[in-house]
């Protein structure tokens, strides 16, 4: 097993920086070299996304603690962006700003995450507050967007307060020209208190179709969304660009390569967000993760 690593002068220099010179996250940001696009030549996008420990979501596999060892996650992260078909990173501000110090961004798609609020496991947790990037802050560090989750209970009255702090941030990425990337995703709290995501086709369907409304325009908005049983019912409710997120990672490896397979099939979807599957694959080997995730995206892309 070849797991990933950061150097011990790597790593030292990184904690240097951040306790001694603070302007130097500044400066990484402007200094950045940017992708001057959104899709690869392939016509789709590749991201890693990395914004789950601000939610406190630190599991991953049977580890409940995986995430929460920064210098590993960072080691993974660095691993994946190294693959040249991953076009970017989707994160929060501390994780990106890390991976900038690091040098792992040059030429890369980075989308801002923007409300993490709604803490893993905290009673407030369908309460998806903005407390990451904001769109002011987003087009002032050079980044391509910023993505929101939005997750959808008609029995809890937080979500009405999400819907419209989503609205907002798309109107506000849209008018500085910058993809708004929505997450929406339909909940049911169950008798016994705990949260289910809802993947029948009526429930996915009328989540992708609110999430479309949002905002003043939808110019630049793009869905980020599970992947599901009938995809050709889900991905037909709208004309905005998917992509098909990871989700909590399958026992077998190749359930997940197989269920992201059928939705990169529609032709409303462009890519893949994907993060512990391919950061913390059972075997440990990142690299074989991620090449495994981009064969099957440019299986998609040359069967469309």
């Amino acid at each position: 097993m070849s797991v990933p690593t950061i150097s011990d002068e790597q790593w030292a220099g990184l904690l240097a920086t951040r306790a001694g010179d603070p302007g130097a996250v500044g400066k990484a940001y402007a200094g950045r070299r940017r992708p001057g696009r959104i899709l690869s030549d392939r016509g789709t996008l590749f991201l890693v996304a990395a914004d789950h420990p601000a939610r406190g979501a630190l599991a991953s596999g049977g580890d409940p603690m995986a995430m929460a060892d920064r210098r590993s996650l960072l080691a993974r992260l660095v691993a994946a962006l190294g693959h040249p078909e991953v076009d970017g990173v989707l994160g929060t501000p501390d994780v990106v700003e890390e991976l900038l110090l690091l040098g792992a961004l040059e030429d890369k798609v980075v989308i801002g995450s923007m409300n993490r609020g709604g803490l893993d496991g905290a009673t407030w947790t369908m309460d998806d507050r903005f407390t990451g990037y904001d769109a002011a802050t987003i087009a002032e560090c050079g980044l391509e967007g910023g993505k929101m989750l939005l997750r959808i209970d008609d029995a809890d009255g937080g979500t009405a307060e999400t819907l419209e702090g989503c609205a907002r941030a798309v109107s506000e990425l849209a008018a500085r020209g910058l993809v708004a990337m929505v997450e929406p995703l339909p909940y049911r709290r169950e008798t016994d208190g705990s949260l289910r995501m809802l993947k029948d086709v009526a429930s996915l369907s009328r989540a992708v179709a609110i999430a479309s409304g949002l905002g003043t325009t939808s110019a630049y908005t793009w869905l980020k969304m599970p992947s599901c049983d009938d995809p050709d019912a889900v991905f037909a409710t709208t004309t905005l660009p998917c992509v098909v997120l990871g989700g909590v990672p399958h026992p077998d490896p190749a359930e997940d390569l197989a269920s992201w397979g059928r939705a990169l099939t529609q032709p409303a979807v462009r890519g893949l967000v994907v993060g512990r599957a391919l950061l913390y694959p059972p075997d440990g080997e990142v690299h074989a993760a991620v090449d495994a995730a981009a064969t099957v995206l440019r299986a998609a892309g040359e069967r469309g």
